[in-house]
C-alpha cells in the first residue's frame, strides 16, 4: 500500500514514521506548504516528497492521510474523496460546525471511507473502560470523570486560531465519553478561568476549563482541562458504575503524587507530551485505518462522530460565555 500525507509538522512527521514501519504499507509520500520540511523529513525517513498537494494526489497513492492546520481540513478531505482515496484525517473536521457539515453531507455521498482522528479510542485502557461499560460488568454508570491537562502551554501563536479550549482541547474527552458510555451528551454547563499567559485572554480563550455534562440517560460527566499542569501530561477517564469502576491512564508515569505517607505509586516518570502517552495508540489506530483502505473494514471514527462531539464543544464554549447551562439539541444544526 503506497500512502500520502499531507503536513509533516510535529504530529504529521510523527504519523509518516509510524507508518512507514506499518505491515502493508511499502511506501509513504509526503508534502507540505514549507517544501523544504517535506524533503527533510522524507530525506530522515527514506521515502518520497511531492511538491505540492496536486502532485501528492497525482502519486499513485491508495489513501490520504491529512496533518495540516485545521482551516485546510475542509478542502482536503474533499480532495481526497474526489480523487476516490479513503482519508484520515487528525480531528477535528473543521474549524466550526457548519464547515464539519459540510464535510459529513459530502462525505455521506461518497463511497470512500473518511476516518477521523480520535486516539484514544486506540488507547489499551480507554478501550479496556468502554468494554467494561457496555458489558454491564460495572452495573449501570452514575459518573464519569474525565481529564486532559497539558504539561505546559501550546505557543501563542497557536491560540487565536485553536477553536478555544474545548474545541481544540476537550473535545478528545468529549469523543471518549460518548464512546465508552454508548450515550450521547443531551446538555453541558461550563465555565473557564484564566491564570496563566494573556495571550489566551486576548484570544477570548481560557487556558482552565471545567463542564458538567448530563448524558441522556442521566449519567453526570464532569470534565476539566487545563493548559498549565507543570507536573506532566495528564489525561485519564474515570467510569464509575453501580457495581464497580475503572481508571484509564492509572499508570506508572501518572502526573499526580499521593500525600499519603510512604505510598509509592506513582513510581515511575511523569509523562511529558501526548505522543509519548498516546504513542501505541496511535500507532494501532493508523493500524485501523490501513484496514480500511485496503477495504477490509469501515472507519471507526467517521466524521458524524467528530460533529456529535463538536456540538459539546459548541455547547460548552457557549455555556462558558452565558454562564447557564446550554442543551445540545440548542446547537445542533
Amino acid at each position: 500500500m503506497r500512502i500520502g500525507l499531507v503536513g509533516v509538522g510535529r504530529i504529521g512527521a510523527f504519523h509518516a514514521g509510524t507508518l512507514r514501519r506499518l505491515p502493508g504499507v511499502e511506501s509513504v509520500v509526503v508534502a507540505d506548504a514549507d517544501g523544504a520540511r517535506a524533503r527533510d523529513v522524507a530525506r530522515q525517513l527514506g521515502t518520497e516528497a511531492a511538491v505540492s498537494v496536486a502532485a501528492l494526489l497525482s502519486a499513485g497513492i491508495d489513501a490520504l492521510v491529512i496533518a495540516t492546520a485545521t482551516a485546510t481540513h475542509p478542502e482536503l478531505i474533499r480532495r481526497g474523496i474526489e480523487a476516490g482515496l479513503p482519508v484520515f484525517c487528525e480531528k477535528p473536521v473543521a474549524p466550526d460546525v457548519d464547515g464539519t457539515l459540510e464535510v459529513v453531507k459530502y462525505a455521506s455521498g461518497s463511497a470512500a471511507e473518511v476516518q477521523i482522528g480520535f486516539q484514544r479510542r486506540f488507547d489499551a485502557g480507554f478501550r479496556a473502560a468502554r468494554d467494561a461499560a457496555q458489558s454491564g460488568a460495572l452495573g449501570w454508570l452514575h459518573t464519569i470523570r474525565s481529564t486532559t491537562f497539558d504539561a505546559a502551554p501550546p505557543p501563542a501563536g497557536y491560540i487565536p486560531g485553536s477553536g478555544g479550549i474545548f474545541r481544540d482541547c476537550a473535545v478528545h474527552d468529549f469523543d471518549a465519553i460518548r464512546w465508552v458510555t454508548g450515550r450521547e451528551v443531551s446538555q453541558a454547563y461550563a465555565v473557564g478561568a484564566n491564570r496563566g499567559d494573556e495571550f489566551f485572554r486576548a484570544a477570548g480563550d481560557v487556558d482552565t476549563a471545567s463542564a458538567v455534562l448530563t448524558l441522556d440517560d442521566g449519567t453526570i460527566a464532569v470534565v476539566s482541562c487545563g493548559r498549565y499542569n507543570a507536573a506532566g501530561y495528564d489525561v485519564r477517564l474515570e467510569v464509575l458504575g453501580a457495581a464497580g469502576s475503572l481508571c484509564a491512564g492509572l499508570d506508572d508515569q501518572l502526573p499526580l503524587r499521593s500525600a499519603e505517607p510512604g505510598e509509592p505509586f506513582p513510581a515511575g516518570p511523569s509523562y511529558r507530551q501526548f505522543m509519548e502517552r498516546f504513542r501505541a495508540a496511535y500507532t494501532a489506530e493508523l493500524a485501523a485505518f490501513t484496514e480500511v483502505a485496503a477495504g477490509r473494514a469501515a472507519s471507526p471514527c467517521t466524521p458524524q462522530d467528530a460533529l456529535e462531539a463538536f456540538y459539546v464543544a459548541e455547547a460548552c464554549e457557549l455555556s462558558r460565555r452565558r454562564g447557564e447551562p446550554v442543551t445540545i439539541s440548542e446547537v445542533r444544526r
